[in-house]
């Protein structure tokens, strides 16, 4: 016959204790009743605050990852808000009145969250649901399957519907721009063309003499130095100005750096 030891009661305070102080930590009543959340009601609440600050944003953050002119009269954004579930797992209490807000700092881009609070209950508590947001635009796809290592032409491209927000990487919207360029993957047809598919191209060696492009607010002045490091697409380069100061800026085209001030 075998005796099974009786559990140490020392140990099970213990692992209580870690249970409730890891809830508090997260904001979560202790003892509370399931609820189902979010409900229809709810949803629709989260789903248009999450738009109207999508539609207030998404100019600087399409600008950010596409050309300016790829958006339009013509061609204007589409706007989908795909609202998740709570885990399942999370025990509420009862609570009247939600109110769904904006975490501060969060990026309505892709995956995000919008936080839900009770403002009016027994206990009150705060916890993040999922959403998913999508930003449509017009921008290049593979017209056909294109291999690693493809160099592009104008007819493996053409225009279609993408989900910018799929991806942080800037997506791809001038032809002109990318025929020619080595592809660093694979595309099947209909993916979105964006710029880390593309081989990153050098615009200058170290030692060359480049021409620096200073812009701010209102004005733009040009001058010229000499690289102390490759121009790579997508890095930052050093140089020297005629002047003898070294500066830091972002290689924009065939021996040319842009400094923003």
């Amino acid at each position: 016959m075998k005796f099974r030891r009786a559990p140490d009661p020392a140990q099970a305070v213990h692992r209580g204790g870690l249970l409730i102080a890891g809830l508090l930590a997260l904001g979560l009543p202790l003892g509370g009743v399931a609820q189902e959340l979010p409900d229809a009601a709810l949803v629709e609440q989260v789903r248009a605050l999450a738009l109207l600050a999508t539609q207030q944003t998404a100019p600087a953050q399409v600008n950010a990852v596409a050309d300016p002119a790829a958006v339009t009269a013509d061609k204007p954004l589409r706007f989908e808000v795909q609202v998740g579930a709570l885990d399942p797992r999370l025990k509420l209490a009862p609570c009247q009145r939600i109110e769904p807000y904006l975490p501060p700092g969060m990026r309505l881009w892709g995956k995000a969250r919008i936080g839900l609070r009770c403002a009016q209950g027994v206990r009150p508590w705060n916890v993040y649901l999922p959403i998913t947001v999508r930003v449509f635009g017009q921008a290049l796809v593979a017209a056909v399957p294109l291999p690693a290592g493809a160099a592009l032409r104008e007819e493996d491209l053409r225009l279609a519907e993408v989900d910018f927000a799929e991806d942080n990487a800037a997506v791809m919207t001038n032809t002109s721009l990318v025929v020619g360029r080595t592809l660093t993957r694979p595309l099947i047809a209909g993916r979105g063309l964006r710029q880390t598919d593309l081989k990153a191209r050098m615009w200058f060696a170290a030692g060359d003499s480049v021409k620096v492009l200073a812009s701010g607010p209102g004005f733009s002045v040009a001058g010229s130095g000499q690289a102390l490091t490759p121009g790579i697409e997508g890095q930052t380069a050093r140089v020297r100005t005629d002047s003898g100061q070294v500066v830091t800026g972002t290689p924009v085209g065939t021996r040319t750096v842009e400094l923003s001030l």
